[in-house]
This record gives structure tokens, C-alpha cells and sequence, in this order.
């Protein structure tokens, strides 16, 4: 069975996410570190223009966004599971709003003129700008929040996380589910990433306690692996064969055309490839790259835009 590779920066929170899943999931990976920004050309080689952070990759065999990536630990390992029996949805849809609501108002709040200042604190202004204007350019039209309204909105969604974990250890019950990894991860970038900022969590102790639960969980098996050595596996493997799942056409467009692939709102890079499989839940684009060779890149349907590259 082929590696997990997992690409990601210390700091990313998405990333911290997924550690935390492998962790719970008692997994083996490896490591690839990765800029924070631009130029990114190692991560473009493997995801042909999506370029947030983190991806997985298996062999040659790419997975953006961390929504289908929890898909593919699940599968991988099933026990424990990420998702609860009977409140799978409901699961899946707090997780959704962590991810975006709660994610964005966190950061918004960490991000403020002090939290930036905090921050990058010690590095070249040069440092603070550069990470500016990547984001900003991440963010296209995005409407932020400014740093009043995402504290309050922060306040609000705390208050909300105590009440579900006042007489249970996790959101929704005796054992973390994917709602739990999503919620976690702003908050862990408060506290630990930029803890001139986590001032805001002592209002709340039960989420606190939470915190504690969740950071004890621990990133699993982790091992570090060079770019260069994951564009090498990648070279080296052949994309793994699609499940016989059925095509879900939702745009008139046929397996085989040319396509791209890009996220609704942050970071809207396209991918482009071939539409090899659009199923219930995701779109996989065959690409060929000079360094790594044929690959399959794998996104989930929500939150990705699938577009017919016309001649």
C-alpha cells in the first residue's frame, strides 16, 4: 500500500487538521514541507495550479481540499471512525461550518493589525508584506471581515462550541468526529500559532478542556520526505484505478473532455486535466506533468467549480 504523503507547513491550520485526523486515525505519513506563498513550483508539478494548503498525495494520485481528504483517510482506515453512525450528517454539515464560518472569523480576528503585528514580530517587513499580498491575491473578491465583526462573530461561535461540550468531551459526544478536526484547528491557531491572540478562548474553559482533548491526540506517525523525493513517487507510480462509480453529470460535459477545476471563492487557481470521473461526490482530472509524470487529481464536487476548456 502506497505512502501518505501529506504537503504542508507547520503553521497552516488546515494542515494542523489533517495531522490531528492521522493522528486519531494512528497513521504513518510522511511529511513534505512547503512555502507558505508563491512560487510554490514543486506543489504545481502535483496539483497543476491549486495550490492551498494542505494536499495528499498517494503515489500518483493527488487529493485537494481537506473535505475529500477525510473521505480518503475514512476509507483508508475506518476505525476509528471520523464519521458518526447516525449523525453523519449532521457531522458533516458542523464540519462545513467550521471550516468556512468559523475558520474565516478566527482568522480574520488573528490576523487583525495586532495579531499581525504579533505575528511577524521579529521578521523583516518585507516578511509581513509579502504574506499579505499573496493572501490578498488568494482572496479575489472575497469580502473580509473586518477585525471588530470577527471578533465579535469569534466570541459568538466560542460561546456556541461551549455549550455543546459543557457534559460531553467532544461536539457531538464520547469520541472526536470530523466536526471536532474542523472546529480545532482555528482555535489551535489562537493558541498556539499566534497565542498573543488566545486572550479570546479564556471566556470559555470548556472549550479550553476541549483543546486539551484534541491536542492530546497527537499527529500519528511522522516522517519528513523532500519535494523532490515525493515528485520522484509520484514519476515513478501510475495513478490507481477509478472505482466503478457511476458518472454524474451535472454541466453537459462528457468524461474525456478537456476541463478545469477550481475552488468557489479562496485561492481559484485552476487545475486543468482531462475529466476522467465525475461521481456523487468528486471530479478526478488526468494531467501529465515533466517532473511527475501522469497523475490524477482528485477534488470534492462542493466548493469546486468544473468548467469545459472550449478550443
Amino acid at each position: 500500500m502506497s505512502d501518505l504523503i501529506l504537503h504542508h507547513y507547520a503553521s497552516s491550520p488546515f494542515s494542523e487538521k489533517v495531522r490531528l485526523m492521522l493522528g486519531h486515525k494512528g497513521l504513518a505519513w510522511k511529511g513534505v514541507n512547503i512555502p507558505r506563498i508563491l512560487p510554490k513550483p514543486d506543489v504545481i508539478a502535483l496539483t497543476g495550479g491549486y495550490r492551498r494548503t494542505p494536499f495528499l498525495q498517494i503515489g500518483a494520485d493527488i487529493y485537494c481540499d481537506t473535505a475529500l481528504i477525510t473521505d480518503v483517510l475514512e476509507h483508508r482506515q475506518p476505525e476509528p471512525p471520523l464519521y458518526p453512525e447516525h449523525q453523519k450528517g449532521v457531522a458533516r454539515v458542523l464540519a462545513q461550518w467550521a471550516d468556512n464560518s468559523l475558520f474565516w472569523a478566527a482568522m480574520a480576528y488573528n490576523l487583525s493589525p495586532k495579531g499581525a503585528a504579533a505575528l511577524f514580530a521579529g521578521q523583516p517587513p518585507e516578511a509581513a508584506q509579502a504574506f499579505a499580498a499573496d493572501r490578498g491575491a488568494m482572496r479575489g473578491g472575497m469580502v473580509s471581515l473586518r477585525p471588530g465583526d470577527a471578533t465579535a462573530a469569534y466570541r459568538s461561535y466560542l460561546r456556541r462550541l461551549s455549550t455543546m461540550v459543557e457534559a460531553q468531551p467532544f461536539l457531538l459526544g464520547d469520541t472526536p468526529c470530523v466536526a471536532d478536526f474542523a472546529a480545532y484547528h482555528p482555535l489551535w491557531f489562537s493558541r498556539v500559532v499566534n497565542p498573543t491572540m488566545a486572550g479570546i478562548l479564556d471566556a470559555t474553559p470548556h472549550v479550553i478542556e476541549w483543546l486539551d482533548r484534541m491536542a492530546q491526540i497527537g499527529h500519528g506517525q511522522a516522517s519528513k520526505l523532500s519535494a523532490t523525493e515525493a515528485i520522484a513517487i509520484a514519476a515513478a507510480a501510475e495513478p490507481a484505478p477509478l472505482a466503478d462509480e457511476a458518472f454524474q453529470d451535472e454541466h453537459g460535459i462528457a468524461l474525456g473532455s478537456r476541463v478545469t477545476v477550481s475552488a468557489e471563492s479562496f485561492g481559484q487557481e485552476p487545475t486543468e486535466g482531462i475529466l476522467r470521473a465525475a461521481t456523487r461526490t468528486r471530479y478526478t482530472l488526468e494531467r501529465t506533468d515533466e517532473r511527475a509524470g501522469r497523475l490524477h487529481v482528485h477534488f470534492p464536487r462542493i466548493g469546486f467549480v468544473l468548467r469545459e476548456v472550449r478550443a
